[in-house]
């Protein structure tokens, strides 16, 4: 808050303050944490990280985040299995920038148990959020996939990969409330997995990383080159948008 001048009046003996009072509430700036990382070359502030539910475990040192999961942890909402989970662990920061990509890589070589995961999210409230992830299966196969809530309703898209892959990238883009998610396994060339709009992402949004074990199980999470850079989700450049 700026300061104001404070006129004075000098009445005789007496000294009468006149002039805008100052509240001692002092409203604490927005600070966009993605347009600091823009201006200090896409390097992201440790700092401006913050938990929604802390996980068992966690350490995070010289940008490298690992999560260790409590069992029965989930992100879920409804859809086909009728049961509403949300408590898994999210670390995300905030911003209004309205273009802009988000890299991050994962290891989740110590995965051992069905649905164990580990990922990027955009998590706004319980009943609207993203997430993308590997999720293991058995010792054959495990799910490469996203689940998109809005409102209140999950979905869930997947493809099978091989077992034996421990590290997956993501790359998470915005355009305005459009959002897509993609996959890399050398953090060089990127695979569409998810194109989609969030009801509720028009506005400020916090995004990051989130890990979990939704049954009987505990693993630890590795989370690493985490990067904000110029949206790298480019505009169409065929079928020209409707008129509104």
């Amino acid at each position: 808050m700026s300061l104001k001048k404070l006129f004075v009046l000098f009445l005789g003996s007496s000294v009468i303050a006149c002039g805008p009072k100052v509240s001692e509430n002092i409203e604490n700036e927005f600070v966009d944490d993605v347009a600091a990382a823009l201006a200090d070359g896409g390097n992201i502030n440790p700092d401006a990280f913050e938990w929604t539910r802390e996980p068992a475990g966690f350490k995070f040192e010289d940008g490298i985040l690992e999560i260790t999961t409590a069992p029965h942890t989930d992100l879920w909402q409804r859809t086909y299995y009728h049961f509403r989970n949300d408590n898994a662990p999210v670390f995300q920061i905030k911003t209004r920038e309205k273009y802009f990509s988000f890299v991050v890589k994962t290891d989740f070589t110590q995965s051992h148990q069905r649905f164990d995961q580990c990922g990027i999210v955009m998590y706004l409230d319980s009943e609207n959020w993203l997430k993308g992830s590997v999720e293991f299966e058995n010792e054959e196969f495990q799910h490469l996939g996203s689940v998109v809530t809005n409102n209140g309703y999950s979905d869930w898209a997947t493809t099978a990969i091989p077992a034996d892959v421990k590290t997956m990238w993501y790359r998470f883009s915005r355009r305005a409330d459009d959002y897509c998610i993609e996959c890399s396994t050398d953090g060089v060339n990127f695979s569409q997995m998810r194109i989609c709009h969030m009801y509720a992402g028009a506005g400020e949004i916090s995004f990051g990383v989130y890990a979990c074990s939704p049954e009987e199980s505990s693993f630890t999470a590795v989370f690493s080159d985490m990067k904000i850079t110029e949206c790298m989700w480019k505009a169409h450049d065929g079928q020209q948008p409707d008129e509104s």
